[in-house]
């Protein structure tokens, strides 16, 4: 599943958003460029009636389970269909690229132990693209989770199971404000022959990314 994943471009005029719902971080810590599990990314979110870019740990439960909550996938369970009923809970997570591990290691030929490589993922006709997203308040601040979806013909080689939920240009304004049902419809793999994959690179050991 996605857990890992890229913002190469800067938030201010993504997706309709006209402000900062808070204050923009400005400490070295935070680097949206490479986004991990627990870490803050920049997320659209509509707010009394303006759409702004705010900062949220990816983690829609904030520490409360034995993992971090990046990807959800059953909207019908309680926890979640509760925030997929409500317009305030949903987001647009911006991206540029996004990483699914190979299913099998690699051997090197260094004399180290094998392992698995990315593989990165973008979207041809959208350089930065919206993933459906949920968030709310937790202990820890606010949290987000990316939804997930079936994969399409390019991510199911590698990860069968499950890819993040791409929304169209037109479907990002729907996301935001439509109702339970229009959300499920929306949950669909992006069309395969609209993205690229590059891979495998193994930065760990390698000058690659």
């Amino acid at each position: 599943m996605c857990n890992r994943a890229r913002l190469q471009h800067e938030p201010e005029t993504l997706f309709g958003a006209t402000g900062w719902l808070g204050e923009r971080p400005r400490d070295n810590r935070f680097d949206p460029r490479e986004l991990r599990p627990k870490g803050r990314a920049y997320v659209v979110r509509e707010e009394e009636g303006l759409r702004g870019i705010d900062v949220m740990a990816w983690d829609v439960l904030g520490g409360q389970a034995a993992w971090p909550i990046t990807n959800v996938r059953n909207l019908a369970l309680p926890q979640w269909r509760r925030l997929a009923d409500d317009p305030a809970n949903r987001c647009l997570v911006p991206l540029t690229e996004f990483c699914e591990w190979t299913p099998e290691k690699h051997d090197l030929g260094d004399g180290k132990p094998a392992l698995k490589g990315e593989m990165w993922f973008a979207c041809t006709d959208q350089p930065v693209f919206a993933v459906a997203g949920f968030w709310q308040h937790t202990k820890g601040g606010r949290g987000f989770t990316m939804a997930t979806c079936d994969p399409n013909e390019l991510v199911a080689p590698i990860h069968p199971k499950a890819m993040i939920t791409i929304l169209k240009p037109e479907d990002q304004e729907r996301w935001l404000s439509c109702d339970y049902a229009d959300v499920v419809r929306l949950q669909q793999p992006y069309p395969s022959d609209q993205m690229t994959v590059r891979g495998p690179v193994f930065p760990t050991r390698r000058d690659e990314r």
